[in-house]
């Protein structure tokens, strides 16, 4: 089983390290255990762009200032990429080289000797095209190395008390667009007006997908049994998405599954 010390050994192989951080639970762990190794020599970075959601930002600033590392935030514009903006399955992969371009300037104008991602070992056999896009940067995941899966990373983080341990994913906000619909500012601010509105209400674990005109909420399954509880509760939420600038408005029956809007079918990939 992975331990807090072999999460220690990785990251004190490299003399010091900048972390693409999300405030996720996976880089919050990486950003945690890089502050107790390197002390000084590690910095965690956050990606700034129109697909981010609101709240986000201001989360990674607290999560950095809870495990103690230096945190900057930088803009990407990943919207300038063609290949990302006509949104197909390699989306990410065009997301993840503007993100790690901008990184490894940083890295070679401030001297950081590594860049760390926060990637586990469950990642490797999901649809990860941004992970090439790592490769080819030369990003190291010490979770990978480490040998931890998404479980080991949730207990290790709760034993650090880590604020994020508990946290949901938050993919960026073009993963509610289906593949080939173009990735376009509006949309992604549409998108972030209706998940909004829905978490205002106090559900805490959604996507809104974006289907045109429609809005469809995808809930995790407390939120979800929650909303079926009453007929009030569903068309708050419905009325929420309508008044972010959607026409039409649906509840998914389903409970929300992370990486069920792609319709792709995971690679097994290796990271050597």
């Amino acid at each position: 089983m992975s331990t807090l010390a072999d999460l220690e050994a990785t990251i004190a192989t490299a003399p010091s390290a900048l972390i693409a951080f999300s405030g996720g639970v996976d880089s919050s762990l990486v950003a945690a255990v890089s502050a107790r190794v390197l002390g000084e020599r590690a910095l965690a970075v956050t990606a700034v762009s129109p697909a981010l959601a609101t709240g986000e930002l201001d989360g990674a600033r607290s999560v950095a200032a809870a495990v103690g590392i230096a945190h900057r935030a930088i803009s990407t514009d990943e919207l300038a990429r063609e290949g990302y903006r006509r949104n197909g399955a390699d989306r990410c992969y065009h997301c993840k080289s503007e993100l790690y371009d901008r990184l490894a300037a940083l890295a070679a104008a401030e001297g950081f000797a590594a860049t760390f991602s926060g990637a586990n070992v469950d990642d490797l056999g999901d649809w990860r095209p941004g992970l090439r896009a790592a490769a080819e940067h030369d990003v190291r995941h010490p979770l990978v190395e480490a040998g931890f899966a998404k479980r080991a990373v949730r207990g290790l983080a709760a034993a650090l008390d880590i604020p994020s341990a508990d946290k949901p994913a938050m993919p960026c906000l073009a993963s509610r667009l289906p593949y080939g619909t173009e990735v376009e500012p509006a949309t992604l601010a549409q998108i972030d007006r209706a998940e909004s509105a829905v978490k205002a209400l106090g559900y805490r674990e959604l996507r809104v997908r974006h289907l045109g005109d429609r809005g469809k909420v995808e809930l995790g399954d407390a939120d979800l049994t929650r909303a079926r509880a009453s007929d009030d509760a569903r068309a708050a939420i419905l009325d929420a998405v309508r008044r972010a600038g959607y026409v039409e408005a649906a509840i998914d029956d389903e409970p929300l599954r992370s990486g069920s809007f792609t319709g792709i079918r995971p690679i097994p990939l290796a990271i050597t």
